[in-house]
């Protein structure tokens, strides 16, 4: 599982973020509990909620998937998590790093 912080201007607003996941990801949503879950390319399963005001994520990929639906699935996770946080990969990982050694 993995959190992430939104950017200033980006709500922590777990409808907009449902949104922005259907967009990426044009299959079946299921919710419980206040978690949205999809299985898509090559994730058995991706599921997002917020946790106060980060947005959580976890997934489990499929293994065995062909190259090019993994290169489809993870350039849809990256633009699914820039909308939904504001932050590109670039920032994410510069967030990411400042973490680590703090």
């Amino acid at each position: 599982m993995k959190e992430y912080t939104f950017k200033r201007g980006s709500s922590a607003d777990i409808e907009r973020v449902r949104d922005v996941l259907v967009a990426n990801f044009p299959s079946g949503i299921t919710e419980k509990d206040g978690k949205y879950t999809i299985s898509y390319g090559a994730f058995k399963h991706l599921s997002v909620w917020l946790n106060g005001k980060k947005l959580c994520v976890d997934s489990e990929s499929e293994m065995g998937v062909s190259d090019e639906v993994a290169f489809e699935t993870n350039k849809r996770y990256r633009t699914f998590l820039q909308e939904s946080t504001g932050y590109s990969a670039k920032e994410r990982l510069k967030q990411a790093k400042k973490e680590v050694s703090s």
